[in-house]
């Protein structure tokens, strides 16, 4: 029969560093993360500043019923849904395809060079990315220069003035500054496989694809399968920096996603229900789409969340 143990103050003197900061992180979480939750109250409320959150008009679901019969958040909601999707596939696929990629370089210094270049984009902020796609893209920038060079058009092409290209702008940029920062994991993935595997697989006459099929894919599949359900519940946060700065009122109809429409409404123009309304709706959907994608991969025995 094992001796339960208990927590006394000897324990405690030996852990007290790590209960110091369990104790720091979860009063941050409890302030920054749960008190604020009491805004949505506003979601419900006619709110008015003046009269404050206790004080203000309960209206009850007539923000959310007016916010869907507006037509134009019902676009929104395609805009943010659709780079979202495009965004997940892209960046997701391209994180995998790319630390697969680098794991097999067999230099040790190319792999270095390599992974310390992917990295740097992460750290840049939104505003040089998009001022940097800005004079790329431009009427004399080096991708109409090229374009013109070698043929491919007879004129500048504006891509910021045509709402077809915006879209794949949005994805190109976010794979372009995220594909090296999201490999990080799977390389640290990879190097968890036991070498043994790949020496059996070699032995077996199995080639570099071979390998990258039956080994490599199946000793990271785990943490594939971890990321999609984190990342699927970030769909609705296709992004606002790129969005805000790249958009113009050429290609409006197709660069506004939900936090644009909650600063255009809930601060721009003072209606801080409204604005309040769309974030629940935002943050209750990626709720949704988290449970039941995790359904799901439980239904099929893969690993999940909870």
């Amino acid at each position: 029969m094992t001796k339960k143990r208990t927590f006394n103050m000897v324990e405690f003197k030996h852990q007290r560093v790590l209960i110091f900061w369990a104790a720091a992180i979860t009063i941050y979480g409890i302030i920054f993360h749960y008190l604020p939750l009491v805004g949505w109250l506003m979601a419900f409320q006619n709110y008015k500043p003046v009269t404050g959150l206790l004080h203000s008009q309960f209206v009850g679901l007539d923000k959310f019923k007016l916010l869907f019969s507006d037509i134009s958040f019902l676009r929104v909601i395609r805009n943010t849904l659709a780079m979202g999707v495009i965004n997940l596939a892209v960046t997701f696929i391209m994180a995998i395809v790319f630390a697969i990629l680098l794991n097999e370089m067999a230099s040790k210094g190319g792999k270095k060079v390599v992974q310390t270049i992917s990295y740097l984009p992460h750290f840049l902020s939104w505003i040089i990315v998009t001022g940097i796609l800005h004079d790329a893209l431009s009427g004399t920038g080096i991708i109409n220069t090229l374009l013109l060079h070698f043929g491919c058009i007879t004129q500048p092409i504006n891509f910021f003035a045509h709402e077809q290209y915006f879209w794949p702008i949005v994805a190109f940029a976010n794979v372009w500054k995220e594909t090296g920062w999201n490999a990080i994991i799977y390389l640290a993935a990879i190097t968890s496989i036991d070498p043994s595997l790949y020496e059996a697989a070699a032995i077996d006459g199995a080639g570099r694809w071979a390998k990258i099929k039956n080994v490599t894919l199946p000793g990271i599949k785990p943490t594939i399968m971890i990321l999609l359900l984190m990342n699927v519940g970030n769909v609705l946060n296709a992004g606002f920096e790129i969005q805000y700065l790249l958009g113009n009122g050429l290609v409006q109809n197709v660069s506004q996603t939900i936090d644009i429409y909650v600063l255009k409404w809930g601060i721009s123009q003072g209606d801080y229900s409204i604005g309040t309304a769309a974030g629940i709706f935002k943050s209750v959907v990626s709720i949704v789409l988290i449970v039941v994608f995790n359904h799901i991969a439980k239904r099929h025995g893969e690993e999940r969340l909870f």
